[in-house]
């Protein structure tokens, strides 16, 4: 299939990249919304950086939102714009980026940096364009990250989009040829994230053809879903449309904050692993997992855990996505009617455990996780899961901060 469309999907961003003499260990951080329920990572990762170059001073990271500031956004844009004016960042042209990443766990995994058309993607429920969300969008998180955008004049991105590939036709092949690609960096990453490089790709038209023809419906086609990152994604959408209000049509082609860019990564890449999210609930009361109990459907075994009792049995449904329905649908009905309880969504069976045991009234729940091989399809039916239903690694495999591109 040779599809072709009125606008291009996919393009190759003007890529900055920090100038050699900038400690890239320092440089890369690791996506804003991990660790939301550790600050003392944070407080780490500070200690580490000090005042050195860094993305951490260009992101609000999630364990501190409660507390943000005007002048906390305005340190962020003030860093942007000393990074550009004192020439730390520097273009490397029009381009895609080959990123091998080989995770603490010592698993490479394999992406694409590219920039994508957010014409050609949506996140309202029902609609179904190129590019779809996967997750429920949360439209009350938007606005406080478009007042982080919308004077930013750079972008950086944790999103990854993924592609259907069960051939490894693309980015596998592309990785055979790295050795006649220009490395562009290769570096440990701080905070036990493993290894990234990146190589540049100069040659993008026939790649972007090929993601074109692993389309398998062309009456209603689907060219990525969003693996991670739904909000951000769904932020840059927000903004740009606030953008274009303001542009004459003709200026609207080509503006800069009509694309964002993102990684993308075949769904079935070899170091690519689907996690189950689990629930952290904060200061619910006894009655939280009795009425859950009774909630949900009581098919396969997983448990729930708190300080006291440890860790016991839970029954919830088979299906993997009516899991996540029954059991978000439960939580968001017992917050909206419980103001005092909070909730948190963590990676790791040991860190729902440690969390757990730090605070004496949590109660944790563990969930399932998605197989790969059902993702696609489901999105294909015009529906979505619930908020946090999958994870792609770790909070330690997310993706790091590194990459920009202007954004005004």
């Amino acid at each position: 299939m040779a599809l072709k469309f009125k606008n291009q999907p996919i393009v190759a961003p003007d890529f900055l990249l920090p100038h050699k003499g900038i400690d890239y260990s320092k440089w890369a951080v690791v996506a804003c919304d991990q660790f939301t329920s550790s600050p003392d990572y944070w407080q780490e990762l500070t200690s580490y950086i000090e005042d050195a170059p860094s993305t951490y001073h260009m992101i609000l990271p999630e364990a501190y939102l409660e507390t943000i500031k005007k002048d906390t956004i305005s340190h962020i844009q003030q860093s942007m714009n000393e990074y550009l004016k004192d020439g730390i960042l520097q273009s490397i042209g029009s381009s895609f980026l080959l990123i091998e990443r080989v995770t603490n766990l010592n698993v490479r995994r394999l992406g694409l940096m590219v920039a994508i058309d957010l014409e050609a993607y949506d996140y309202k429920e029902g609609s179904k364009p190129l590019i779809r969300t996967t997750e429920k969008t949360i439209v009350e998180r938007i606005p406080p990250r478009v007042k982080i955008r919308e004077h930013a004049p750079l972008e950086l991105s944790h999103i990854m989009l993924l592609v259907n590939d069960r051939k490894n036709r693309i980015i596998e092949r592309l990785y055979e040829k790295k050795a006649t690609l220009k490395k562009r960096y290769d570096f440990v990453l701080n905070m036990m994230g493993g290894h990234i490089r990146g190589y540049q790709i100069f040659d993008t038209e026939p790649i972007i053809q090929e993601f074109y023809d692993l389309i398998e419906d062309e009456h209603d086609p689907i060219l990525f879903v969003v693996g991670d990152g739904n909000h951000s994604l769904a932020t840059a959408k927000a903004h740009w449309e606030n953008v274009k209000k303001e542009l004459p049509i003709e200026k609207q082609i080509d503006h800069p904050a009509r694309f964002a860019m993102v990684e993308i990564v075949n769904i079935y890449d070899s170091g690519l692993e689907f996690e189950g999210i689990h629930r952290v609930l904060f200061n619910a009361g006894p009655d939280f997992l009795i009425d859950l109990f009774h909630a949900v459907d009581k098919d396969v075994a997983t448990w729930v855990y708190t300080k006291d009792l440890g860790k016991e049995e839970f029954f919830i449904p088979r299906s993997t996505a009516v899991a996540y329905e029954q059991i978000q649908g439960f939580i968001d009905h017992y917050l909206e009617h419980h103001k005092g309880v909070t909730i948190d969504y963590i990676h790791g069976e040991d860190e729902l455990k440690r969390i757990c045991n730090q605070h004496p009234n949590a109660i944790g729940i563990a969930m399932p996780t998605l197989a790969k091989k059902d993702l696609f399809p489901f999105i294909q039916t015009g529906k979505v899961l619930p908020r946090k239903s999958f994870s792609m690694g770790s909070a330690t495999a997310k993706r790091y901060y590194l990459e920009t591109r202007r954004i005004r």
